[in-house]
């Protein structure tokens, strides 16, 4: 049976509240526990589920990391849609209007992802979030805190993955540090800048936040000078990381988030490469046109409806920007 406790506090964007000054500060993730052969969850094929909303773009990087680690098979995958309301993440069957979502497969009656923390800990008094990572077997929440969830997919089942698969490493040894100062800086100014700029709440509180996010674009947009990824000649989580930002730009951020300085497609020649700058490599799109694990993760049906639709302190309507055309530029 879910939940009739009022959680709306917890669960509805609307009621999402900010600083004095106005600003938006997330809510660190609660549930921080990895998979590891010597712990309380080991890793076993099959014990484990994911959740997710192919709109959220947190979520989004467990999705990719999963499938370029070949965890398919390991771990299965339910998807919300994209409105999330008074009660937070729906599965199908509290918002059958949307086709393309799953229902709790371990959890008939669930219908919001609420019902899988308050399963976990009666007493949970945080945001519902995406991604989940669930343990069948103890049936509870094992990490909701999406980079550490990429990092347990990345190593925790190597020695049950094919060599190919197992080879794969998105944070390797020798890169941790150039990677870990990237991500401390895109995290905050662009990954979250883009909705400390959204959901501000006074003038100086957004400009404070998108002036930095326009500045770490201009930095990034140097890094990628004549590569096709941020650190070393591999794929990393850095990569990961910024996509599931830069993906969403043009479509959701520049115009919904305000973040209209300047766009990907026009702005950042080697983050999009513009078809007459072909000296410059295209860091996103060659991710998402050539590497399945971008592409088959990215729905920009799901992405659009939910930012448009569920954040209704932004975007009181509902109405649904149509725009760009396309979402993505080919090759």
């Amino acid at each position: 049976m879910t939940s009739t406790k009022d959680t709306s506090s917890q669960s509805d964007i609307s009621k999402l509240k900010t600083e004095s000054d106005g600003s938006f500060k997330r809510a660190p993730s609660s549930f921080r526990n990895f998979i590891k052969n010597d712990g309380k969850f080991p890793p076993e094929k099959g014990r484990y589920h994911l959740y997710v909303s192919y709109s959220c773009p947190w979520a989004t990087r467990t999705l990719i990391t999963r499938k370029l680690k070949g965890l398919e098979d390991f771990i299965p995958v339910s998807t919300v849609t994209p409105h999330m309301g008074v009660q937070g993440w729906p599965f199908k069957n509290a918002d059958p209007t949307w086709a393309d979502a799953d229902n709790d497969p371990e959890h008939s009656h669930f219908q919001h992802i609420r019902d899988l923390y308050f399963l976990a800990d009666p007493n949970y008094g945080g945001r519902f979030t995406v991604p989940v990572l669930w343990d069948k077997k103890l049936d509870t929440i094992v990490n909701n805190e999406s980079s550490e969830i990429i990092r347990i997919f990345n190593t925790a089942f190597n020695h049950l993955l094919p060599a190919d698969k197992a080879a794969i490493d998105i944070y390797p040894e020798a890169h941790r540090q150039e990677i870990d100062s990237i991500n401390e800086w895109v995290y905050d100014t662009v990954n979250n800048g883009v909705y400390k700029s959204g959901f501000a709440q006074s003038q100086s509180a957004y400009e404070n936040a998108v002036y930095p996010l326009f500045k770490s674009l201009d930095r990034l947009e140097e890094i990628l000078k004549g590569k096709d990824y941020l650190v070393g000649n591999t794929l990393t989580e850095a990569d990961i990381r910024l996509f599931v930002t830069t993906i969403r730009f043009d479509p959701v951020y520049v115009g919904h988030f305000k973040c209209n300085l300047r766009d990907i497609r026009h702005g950042y020649p080697n983050i999009n490469l513009m078809p007459d700058r072909l000296m410059f490599y295209s860091w996103m799109r060659k991710l998402y046109w050539n590497n399945d694990a971008f592409k088959s993760s990215t729905k920009f049906d799901h992405i659009k409806e939910h930012y448009y639709w569920s954040q209704t302190t932004v975007n009181p309507s509902r109405v649904v920007a149509v725009g760009p055309v396309p979402d993505i530029e080919p090759l």
